[in-house]
């Protein structure tokens, strides 16, 4: 049988039911092996990627990883050298310079009239009260009458006594007789003198019922009520003579040598504003309980300085040349004085320092800094040795107009 090649490619082209089985089956590995050959190429291609980043992170500058950020922007000065106040400083108290105690002698009086109040300034003889004068005012009236009828008895008894005297060398009149105009006289004046003398008492009794300043001053305190019965030495006022007040400052007894008189004292009370008051005297004793001396300042008049009132002072005791750093360049740590000096690695170096007196803004550097030393003016209390800081030049200071 002859056989056609063309028959043979097609039956070679059309595959048979089983044929086609077999090639489904063949196919699945086919496809698990595609699938696995993706993911290798990805996996391979992110591995690519990080190890490119590594390796560009590790090229970069070993500097920029060990760059260390400025803990602080600050600004540096130097220490001063000029002249310094020194002073002594101290506590006491404000007390009136002296404290008068005005009351009455006149006894079982009721008090009629108060024309103070507490803080009235007064001047010397104004009237403070006034008390019941009735009584007092009628014996007066009295003993002055009496006063009167003696004095005419009296010269009644004198002109007598003259004529005897006239009639003596006569001897119309016997020697007893004039004897008797005599003593009549005597009698009779003694009686006026007596009877003046009640009257002067009296009225002294009556003016004792109004109740005057014994000197310019201010009312501190004031017992006297209206209606009360008054006894004699009984307080009805008191008085800060003069207004004047002082500070009684307590002085260690081994300062009290280097206070004078005269001295000037900055005082400022509680609250208060400083005045400026001159050591008066200094007291000639010493507490054996503390070992401190009192050392009288007169005060000036000052409407916010009361008696009473706790102060703080110093006596001004001249200057002397010190070395000087503001007080925001001395750090106060664990007790002791620090200031921090910049080395040319811009790090800080913790110093210390011996601090002394302290005068407004500054503070005297005692010892422990070089005075060429150049360190941070300001922000000390956030800094720590071995720090790191940027420094920038001081802004200059404003000119005035």
């Amino acid at each position: 049988m002859k056989l056609n090649p063309l028959d043979l490619i097609g039956s070679a082209a059309t595959p048979s039911q089983g044929d086609r089985r077999r090639g489904a089956l063949a196919t699945v590995p086919l496809v698990a092996l595609l699938l696995f050959g993706l993911g290798l190429a990805t996996w391979s291609t992110a591995w690519s990627q990080d190890k490119a980043a590594s390796t560009a992170s590790a090229a970069k500058p070993a500097s920029a990883a060990t760059a260390v950020k400025p803990a602080l922007t600050v600004t540096l000065t130097s220490p001063l050298r000029g002249q310094l106040a020194q002073s002594l400083p101290a506590n006491g108290n404000v007390a009136a310079w002296q404290e008068t105690i005005v009351g009455s002698e006149a006894q079982g009086l009721k008090l009629q009239e108060v024309r103070v109040q507490v803080g009235d300034r007064v001047k010397r003889g104004q009237l403070l009260a006034r008390l019941s004068a009735e009584t007092l005012g009628a014996d007066a009236a009295a003993t002055r009458a009496s006063v009167a009828e003696a004095e005419a008895a009296a010269q009644e008894a004198r002109a007598n006594a003259d004529r005897a005297r006239q009639l003596q060398s006569t001897g119309a009149i016997s020697a007893q007789q004039i004897q008797q105009y005599t003593t009549l006289e005597t009698t009779a004046r003694a009686r006026v003198t007596a009877l003046s003398a009640r009257l002067r008492a009296d009225e002294v009794r009556l003016s004792q019922t109004r109740v005057l300043a014994p000197d310019d001053g201010i009312i501190s305190a004031r017992q006297a009520t209206v209606g009360a019965i008054v006894s004699p030495g009984q307080e009805l006022f008191r008085l800060i003579r003069g207004g004047r007040l002082e500070w009684r400052a307590e002085v260690p007894a081994s300062d009290l040598a280097r206070i004078q008189a005269g001295m000037a004292v900055r005082v400022t009370p509680n609250g208060g504003e400083p005045v400026t008051g001159k050591v008066r005297m200094v007291a000639p004793t010493v507490d054996p309980n503390t070992r401190n001396g009192l050392v009288y300042v007169d005060l000036p008049a000052a409407l916010h300085v009361r008696a009473g009132m706790f102060a703080r002072g110093e006596f001004e005791m001249g200057s002397s040349s010190a070395v000087t750093l503001p007080q925001s360049a001395v750090l106060l740590r664990d007790g002791f004085s620090y200031v921090f000096r910049v080395g040319g690695d811009q790090k800080v170096i913790m110093t210390k320092v011996v601090a002394g007196r302290r005068v407004g803004d500054r503070v005297e550097i005692a010892g422990g800094l070089d005075p060429q030393a150049r360190v941070v003016s300001s922000g000390v209390g956030f800094l720590g040795d071995g720090d790191t800081v940027r420094v920038v030049e001081a802004a200059p200071a404003p000119t005035k107009p």
